[in-house]
């Protein structure tokens, strides 16, 4: 072989070589027509975050213990492919620990639930300016939502005095809300957090004046009114609260306040002060970065919040029709009551 040939073909290999190995990072590169895109706008001048859209991901919502803030490229391929540390249902639990509930993720997945085909948790890490994020929290720096306060755990602990005198299955007001179809709650939040199992995905519709977003889970429904807040007396206290937007250049920012009590935050129902903020950026075609703070310092001993990357979806939503065919809550009572008496109970 002449070394002209050879030299050619050693150029060739190196070249395939080097497309093989690219990193994420160069991979993920803005380009020409990246860098000349211009936001969409509505009728009104405004950005055009109309359509369909997910935010499901592999990224926790917490960040384990003793990580950084961000994954390597090659953890981020690892991932991807399933063979990194996170767990596949991160939204839920904590990057390689156990489900809350100390059940192992293993066993979770091992016939006690769903069968695999049912699950959609996300296949990607989220990657907010180019960064492969480890968890969705980003403040405080910890990237972990911060300790609740001392009145926060006496009112945790009145509910669960005031709770455990009643059976699990006494009657139906003692079901979570997901399982009664009244709503799911975190996919709208506010902040409105993947699902984790599935079903992470969300429409958009905008007028001048309305925001509204609607969710794949549960069918629910949150409008965002534009313009200046019209306050609502503190007791009262609507699902998904009241929110109010305002454009701030190619941002829509919307504070939300009098969350109801009945759609707790990571466990914590928030207090008649609690404000939440949140901001949405569309950065690309494909791309809305989401960021939100929760400032609750009855409940909370300091702000704390994240980013998102909410991601184009390209396929249809459909009703998730959550009361048909679904027996669930007249089976769990009905059981109980035949618990009851066969043990004698009245």
């Amino acid at each position: 072989m002449n070394m002209r040939l050879w030299s050619s073909l050693l150029g060739l290999c190196v070249a395939i070589a080097a497309a093989a190995f690219l990193s994420p990072a160069a991979a993920q590169a803005p380009t020409r027509d990246a860098e000349q895109w211009v936001v969409p706008r509505t009728a009104d001048g405004h950005p055009d975050l109309q359509g369909n859209w997910t935010n499901s991901t592999l990224t926790p919502f917490q960040r384990q213990e003793g990580r950084g803030r961000v994954f390597t490229w090659e953890e981020v391929a690892d991932l991807e492919r399933g063979d990194g540390v996170c767990p596949p249902n991160p939204g839920t639990v904590e990057c390689g620990r156990a489900s809350r509930d100390g059940a192992s993720n293993e066993a979770r997945l091992s016939g006690n639930e769903y069968n695999e085909v049912y699950w959609e948790r996300g296949t990607r890490i989220a990657i907010v300016n180019g960064e492969p994020r480890t968890s969705l929290v980003t403040h405080p720096a910890n990237g972990r939502v911060p300790a609740r306060t001392p009145e926060a755990e006496r009112l945790g602990q009145e509910r669960r005095d005031f709770r455990s005198q009643f059976a699990q299955y006494d009657h139906p007001e003692l079901r979570p809300f997901a399982e009664r179809c009244i709503l799911f709650g975190s996919p709208l939040g506010p902040p409105m957090q993947p699902v984790g199992a599935y079903n992470s995905n969300y429409t958009i519709v905008q007028t001048a004046d309305h925001v509204v977003i609607m969710s794949e889970m549960v069918h629910d429904a949150r409008i965002i009114r534009i313009g200046e807040p019209e306050p609502m007396l503190k007791g009262v206290r609507p699902y998904f609260g009241n929110s109010w937007g305002r454009w701030e250049g190619n941002t829509l920012v919307v504070e939300t306040t009098n969350i109801s009590p009945l759609q707790p935050v990571r466990g914590v129902v928030l207090s008649q002060e609690a404000v939440v903020s949140e901001r949405f950026t569309r950065v690309d075609e494909e791309t809305i970065v989401y960021e939100f703070t929760v400032d609750d310092p009855t409940m909370f001993t300091e702000p704390w919040g994240g980013e998102i990357p909410i991601n184009r979806f390209h396929a249809n939503l459909y009703e998730y029709a959550c009361h048909e065919g679904n027996y669930a809550l007249a089976n769990v009572l009905s059981g109980a009551r035949y618990q009851e008496r066969q043990a004698g109970r009245n």
